[in-house]
């Protein structure tokens, strides 16, 4: 190795830049204060990037914090998976090894992907589990230990180099900056704009992290003309004559690279012409070097960002004392500088590296390629050990010899498998579908399935002595491309792969293909998936038990558990678990046992469900299944809401989500923070309902989640009568759920809101189309949890329309409909049968029957729930009930309306409140304690501070009158009709004439039919 040697093209002097230094010091005293902190740096090749975060490092540790740097990897065309990330976590090792040992404590083998030092790696293998979320899982580790390790220091992590990044970096860095919401941290990334072609996988990243508020974006722009004059005064250490300012200036065009090497070809002598590109000077100062030193440059401009000095001393082949001469002229030359690990050297700025690279011949290219992967394999320990395999199967790659580079590229697809980077493990996938046929067939034979294979296993072969086939590699880069969202990709590989299988008699391999199909359909959001679930069952129907066979009963029930829930769902659930059992596939009778459990409840057998789900989430946990104890933490409370046991869901989600976020779960914990809402909701915790559906919209991956959030959302903002909200949060959710896959779970809460707002926007013809929609689909068995809460809204609002006589033509027809499909829905639990008589009221409320004793059995069944904001509900129902027919009652009347005021109060329930108070004002209640004064001129209108003229506007308003219509009417003109409207809607509260409308109503402030009119509302 060389020491220190002398760089006079580095500029001594740091010009400029004064504006970027302040914004990165602003955001070092930001993250020192707790407040993490994240910040793009980009400009083009050379202008100085480097330099800049050099500086800005420097001055960070003066301020006491650590920095560490980590650079994008680049080897051939090929970047290392998580290059930047495993540089900058060894770095921070060195600096804070306590504090990061403490920090990962527990998660030592997971994180050892990043950073093999951690403690034993993971399996090289692939042993251990690999879905969908465990790329999720591997970053949402990284970016807590970041979190933990910067709780007590102030830590400056840069990632430099990001237009080479592979694409596990981009996606890790893009969970890491929309995830940080502690610590003393700042993180750097910088990249180079002019490489950012349209099509550059960055670009996407860039677009996403400009929606993050979060994120500040700095552009490096060239140096001015004072500023290079600046620079070469400090390169030449002398003030530059003006003329050589102006020329040096007009070539470089501002760039600082091209300032420093221009300024040393005019102290050399080296006098280019000014028609000579800045590529050919560069390649000018290679030239200018001794043969060896040459020979050493074009050899490491081949072997990548970094070249370790072992490695080039074996491909050189040069003895010692040779090696060491050519790197000290290409050192003093300043165009190889030492590696900051001290172990290497790398070019002094890259553009340098690809202007000798592309002056390298094919052949000349092919053989250094070759010579590296020779030397790596005579001696592995010439690079470290996490980037070997990586590094040769680039090598031999490039080296187009199709023998040694299959071998080669399938370890790099296992390695890069370990470590959860599935977007190069399908990179190098595809290299080997690629090299397939080129490959002799000899080299083919020899690989075996258990080798490079751990995505599926198919019933009736040995994987130890099975040779690998294509279809085996299409099947590993299928799930590969499912795993890191390159679903277009996925979904090529297996059309491909289902076209050669219509060629061979493979059916369980034929299934298994369209299993994986059908999840990608549904994770598309082009169907739901069951064509492709039903034609794998065909396959798999009359053969002997199988994985896959198991597997595709256990997709099928969990498929129909959802979308179809009946008795076939339950046979398919029960059978998935036999065959898995049968077969000893463990975690497929761990997920067929939770999804049978889920289908008893919703059956009627709800203690044994229960019972089942609960020893299923017992035994996953016990047994590190995450998996499917992530979905275990999911469903059960799923299902205990669902039978009315609000109170006992919660603390199990309060440690589901402890235990998702430790297993770095995102879609199992969206979704249960999701159903977190839905029980606080229930239990009339509404705000921290919202914050917990918030949390679901921020952890949530995936559309679905968050259309989950968005229904929570309105489901809050209509109760709260802020029917806007309501209505912009429907739309949401059901753009975010699509229109392929309608399950019911989904889709019958979305229509029981969009009931709820299209009556409280007085467009009840539309509220009914909406329930005439779910009505001829049906409620399919075991959606009681949702089917009464939809009834029960489409009943209240035909209470509410009765007299209208707009809205009489299919009233009748409507309630009847509304009772048959109360016949198909199940009451086997309290929480249901309270429902239940609760519909049947309302029905007969709508028709002008009931009575005060129905009202009063169903408010002392919801006594027995915790369902306050129900409760509540019913209450003021039965004191409606008693003040319309014995005046005998009306302290039992107060007293309830004054329970539900209360309940309406804290939970900021508006309409609720809004018909609880002017049902006291008309009966003459006191809600406050105080009676009220009987008046025989109290009037409803005037606790609006509405005026005579208002009130007939008003009414006029409800009767769906256009201002023109009001204005002939009351013999006014248009313009003033207009102004009585605006008055109107600002006393009220309400946004437009169709909320006025509906609450006019709701408050009883004109007769029923008084005028022809639509309306509906709650409560």
């Amino acid at each position: 190795m060389l020491g220190v040697v002398e760089t006079r093209s580095v500029s001594p002097v740091f010009v400029g830049r004064a504006d970027e230094l302040s914004t990165l010091h602003d955001a070092l005293t930001r993250a020192a204060g707790g407040e993490p902190q994240a910040l793009l740096l980009s400009g083009e090749a050379g202008v100085g990037k480097t330099r800049l975060v050099e500086e800005f490092a420097d001055a960070a540790v003066g301020a006491g914090a650590v920095v560490v740097v980590g650079g994008c990897v680049e080897i051939g065309a090929d970047g290392l998976p998580f290059a930047p990330f495993s540089a900058a976590l060894r770095a921070l090792r060195r600096e804070l090894p306590g504090e990061l040992a403490a920090a990962a404590a527990g998660q030592e083998e997971e994180l050892a992907r990043l950073l093999p030092e951690l403690g034993v790696p993971a399996p090289a293998r692939g042993i251990g589990r690999h879905d969908e979320e465990g790329m999720a899982r591997l970053f949402e580790l990284t970016a807590r230990l970041l979190e933990r390790v910067a709780a007590d220091h102030t830590v400056v992590v840069a990632l430099e180099d990001l237009h080479w990044a592979d694409a596990s970096t981009r996606h890790l860095l893009a969970y890491l900056l929309r995830t940080l919401r502690t610590g003393r941290l700042v993180v750097l990334a910088t990249y180079r704009s002019d490489d950012i072609h349209r099509r550059h996988p960055l670009r996407p990243l860039l677009a996403e992290l400009d929606r993050l508020r979060t994120v500040r974006r700095l552009e490096l722009a060239r140096l001015t003309r004072q500023e290079v004059g600046r620079q070469l005064a400090g390169i030449l250490a002398t003030e530059p004559d003006p003329a050589q300012v102006d020329e040096i200036f007009a070539r470089s065009d501002g760039n600082a690279f091209f300032v420093e090497e221009l300024a040393v070809a005019a102290h050399e002598g080296c006098r280019t012409s000014l028609s000579d590109s800045l590529r050919d000077l560069l390649l000018v100062r290679v030239e200018k070097l001794p043969e060896p030193a040459q020979r050493i440059v074009r050899i490491a401009a081949e072997g990548g960002s970094t070249v370790e000095h072992r490695l080039l001393a074996a491909v050189s082949r040069l003895g010692e004392d040779d090696l060491i001469e050519a790197l000290r002229g290409a050192v003093n030359a300043n165009i190889l500088i030492a590696a900051p690990t001290g172990d290497g050297y790398r070019f002094r700025h890259s553009l340098v590296r690809e202007a000798v690279g592309d002056d390298l011949l094919p052949g000349e290219r092919s053989r250094l390629n070759r010579r590296y992967a020779e030397a790596l394999e005579a001696d592995p320990t010439l690079v470290p050990a996490d980037v070997r395999v990586t590094r040769l199967a680039s090598y031999w790659y490039h080296a187009h010899d199709p023998a040694k580079a299959l071998p080669a590229v399938l370890e790099g697809s296992v390695a890069a498998r370990a470590r959860h980077a599935y977007s190069e493990q399908l990179r190098l996938l595809e290299r080997a579908m690629e090299l397939w046929d080129a490959a002799p067939q000899d080299v083919r034979s020899r690989l075996r399935l258990i080798d490079y294979t751990a995505m599926y296993s198919l019933c009736g072969c040995d994987p130890a002595t099975t040779p690998l086939t294509y279809l085996d590699l299409l099947a590993e880069a299928a799930v590969a491309g499912r795993f890191c969202g390159e679903r277009d990709r996925s979904m090529k590989i297996i059309k491909r792969a289902l076209r050669l299988l219509e060629e061979e008699n493979d059916p369980l391999r034929a299934a298994w293909f369209w299993v994986q199909r059908s999840w990608l359909v549904q994770a598309k959001d082009h169907g739901d998936g069951w064509r492709e679930l039903g034609t794998a069952q065909d396959l798999v129907r009359g053969l002997p038990p199988s994985e896959v066979h198991a597997e595709v009963l256990a997709d099928v029930a969990r498929w129909s558990m959802v979308h179809a829930p009946g008795p076939d769902a339950l046979s398919a659930a029960e059978r998935a678990v036999e065959y898995a059992r049968m077969v000893g596939a463990c975690e497929i009778e761990m997920n067929a046992r939770l999804t049978l459990g889920g289908l008893m409840v919703q059956a009627g057998d709800v203690e044994a469900g229960l019972a089942e789900m609960y020893e299923v989430n017992q035994r996953t946990v016990d047994d590190g299944i995450s998996g499917v104890a992530g979905r275990s933490y999911v469903n059960l409370p799923n299902e205990l809401e669902s039978v009315g046991r609000s109170r006992e869901a919660v603390p199990l989600m309060e440690q589901g989500i402890a235990f998702t976020r430790r297993f770095g779960l995102l879609d199992s914990e969206a979704w249960v923070w999701g159903n977190l809402a839905e029980s606080l909701f229930t239990l009339g915790r509404w705000d921290e309902a919202a914050e917990a559906a918030s949390r679901s919209w921020r952890v949530g991956q995936y559309a679905k989640p968050r259309g989950f959030h968005a229904r929570v959302r309105a489901e809050l903002a209509f109760e709260r009568g802020d029917l806007a909200e309501a209505s912009d949060q429907l739309a949401e959710a059901l753009e975010n759920f699509g229109t392929h896959d309608q399950a019911p779970q989904h889709a019958l809460p979305l229509a029981r809101i969009a009931i709820g707002v299209a009556a409280g926007e007085g467009r009840l013809l539309d509220a009914r189309a909406a329930l005439e929609r779910v009505l001829d689909d049906g409620l399919p068995p075991g959606t009681q949890r949702y089917g009464w809460q939809l009834l029960l809204t489409a009943a209240t609002v035909e209470t509410h329309a009765a007299g209208l006589p707009a809205v009489a033509p299919g009233r009748a027809e409507t309630l009847q409909r509304i009772r048959g499909a109360a016949k198909s829905l199940a009451t086997n639990v309290p929480v249901w049968q309270a429902y239940e008589r609760w519909v049947r009221a309302e029905l007969l409320r709508a028709e002008g029957r009931g009575c005060q004793e129905e009202w009063a059995e169903i408010v002392a069944a919801f006594e027995t729930l915790e369902r306050p904001y129900d409760l509540a509900r019913v209450r003021f129902r039965l004191a409606e009930a008693l003040l319309g027919t014995d005046e005998d009652q009306r302290g039992r009347a107060t007293e309830l309306l004054r329970l539900a005021h209360a309940v309406a109060e804290h939970l900021r329930a508006r309409p609720l409140a809004d018909s609880v108070a002017l049902l006291a004002r008309r009966g003459r209640l006191a809600l406050t304690g105080t009676p009220q004064q009987p008046s025989a001129d109290t009037d409803p209108v005037e606790a609006l501070g509405l005026t005579s003229r208002e009130r007939d506007v008003l009414r006029l308003v409800s009767a769906g009158r256009t201002n023109r219509q009001i204005a002939e009417e009351l013999f006014i003109s248009p313009k003033t009709a207009s102004v009585h409207v605006s008055n109107i809607l600002a006393k009220m509260g309400v946004s437009g004439r169709g909320e006025a409308a509906a609450l006019a109503h709701r408050l009883g402030l004109f007769p029923p039919g008084s005028e022809d009119r639509l309306f509906a509302g709650r409560p």
